[in-house]
């Protein structure tokens, strides 16, 4: 009796529940925002990805470009999951216990205040990025755009962004706001601000907190014009992320 018990695990292994969110275009080939699936005990999320790409074979070229996060920190694909896991897919973004730094709303961005708020007595400068939703993209006329995210990991991403600024450039403080939604022509995305004692460290900081930002943390942008709707392309995330081939 022992031995068919045993055989019979060993043939049949038992099962979990796993619920993968779909982000970006990545929900659009998917047809759903998220899913509960059944694997088998001991699955990486190598293997939730070769069961999803049977399923839905469109989903198989974008392998070399998506990252993955699993309970909301990027993990590599030979991650061993566990029961009630979540499993995040995260094509390429169009981009810690330190008290927050950063936020993500989905009304408008009041840039003057945060600007204001932001400045001290000792700072000799304060640097602002204002990213501002346009009207054409590459000859095409924008009506509007629509930013997701996956929301708890692009928090998280945002504030390491703003400690490691502090770190890096020396530095006072940092501001980083992004919102999501609809936004109309002219309204503003993002914004990121910066004081320091010196110009010099702002605008280094500055340019990278938004350059590192569009790279890597989990924020999706969909641009509608008048003859249709597309994702924004990402770009590759950098080799510290872990993805799919990894």
């Amino acid at each position: 009796m022992a031995l068919s018990l045993l055989h019979l695990t060993l043939r049949y292994p038992r099962c979990m529940r796993v619920r993968v969110l779909y982000l970006g275009i990545l929900k659009e080939l998917s047809g759903q925002d998220s899913e509960w699936i059944h694997v088998d005990e001991g699955s990486t999320v190598r293997d939730v990805w070769a069961r999803l790409g049977e399923r839905v074979p469109r989903l198989a070229g974008f392998q070399r470009s998506v990252a993955t996060a699993v309970n909301h920190s990027y993990a590599p694909a030979n991650t061993v999951l566990r029961e009630g896991d979540e499993l995040a897919l995260l094509p390429p973004v169009s981009g810690g216990a330190s008290r927050a730094r950063a936020e993500i709303v989905r009304a408008p961005i009041d840039t003057a205040a945060i600007a204001a708020n932001v400045r001290a007595p000792a700072d000799g400068a304060v640097a602002l990025f204002d990213g501002v939703v346009r009207n054409n993209t590459r000859g095409r006329k924008t009506l509007y755009l629509e930013y997701e995210a996956y929301e708890e990991l692009a928090l998280k991403q945002m504030n390491e962004l703003a400690d490691k600024a502090l770190s890096q450039f020396a530095v006072r403080d940092v501001r980083i706001v992004h919102r999501l939604g609809r936004l109309e022509i002219g309204e503003s995305s993002v914004f990121i601000a910066v004081a320091s004692a010196h110009r010099g460290a702002a605008f280094e900081a500055c340019r990278w907190l938004i350059d590192t930002l569009k790279k890597t943390v989990p924020i999706y942008k969909k641009e509608y014009f008048e003859d249709g709707a597309v994702w924004a392309d990402g770009d590759a995330f950098p080799p510290e992320i872990p993805q799919l081939t990894s």
